[in-house]
């Protein structure tokens, strides 16, 4: 039983880490946008954006992380034969991957907190789409327990995605003409 709780507890700490992920990432664009505006609305909005970061990054994102972390590694010391299907060690290498992303947008948490936009707002936007790519990959991965079965719901998933993106920018050009 205590099993069940350890796993539901990892499952609602991945959640809040998602969460947390994706919503950092949508604050960096618009800390980004908000140091092109002029004063003092520059000043009021970094201000405002800059704390609610801090908020979210240390107080949900991070320590949801190291939870989901703790949380994960216990389950695999109490059933070490998890480590034995293959699937596992591709879902492995894209939680290193996850935290490799959580440590680059530390970064750049950390360079806007001080006032820093080394990327562009719509490089943030592609940005933000990589730990979707990743959670998509690993529930699939996940539930469908196969090394392939994966690669086709990723790559579906990024077929939608680039032909919603195609779409939008075509409607743009349609708006702009007509403007």
């Amino acid at each position: 039983m205590a099993n069940l709780y350890i796993k539901s507890l990892h499952i609602i700490f991945i959640v809040t880490w998602f969460a947390g992920l994706f919503y950092i990432v949508r604050l960096f664009v618009y800390q980004t946008e908000a140091l092109e505006k002029p004063e003092p609305e520059r000043s009021i909005l970094s201000k405002q954006l800059a704390l609610m970061a801090k908020k979210l990054w240390l107080i949900i994102a991070w320590p949801s992380a190291i939870i989901t972390l703790i949380l994960g590694t216990t389950m695999i010391i109490q059933y070490p034969d998890m480590l034995k299907l293959p699937f596992m060690h591709i879902k492995l290498s894209f939680v290193v991957l996850l935290y490799v992303y959580q440590l680059y947008c530390h970064k750049i948490y950390k360079e806007l907190q001080q006032g820093v936009a080394r990327l562009s707002s719509i490089r943030l936007r592609i940005f933000n789409e990589v730990a979707t790519i990743i959670l998509i990959s690993v529930v699939f991965l996940i539930v469908l327990k196969n090394q392939l079965d994966w690669i086709k719901g990723t790559l579906g998933f990024v077929g939608v995605t680039v032909v919603l993106m195609i779409a939008v920018q075509a409607y743009k050009k349609i708006r702009e003409r007509k403007e």
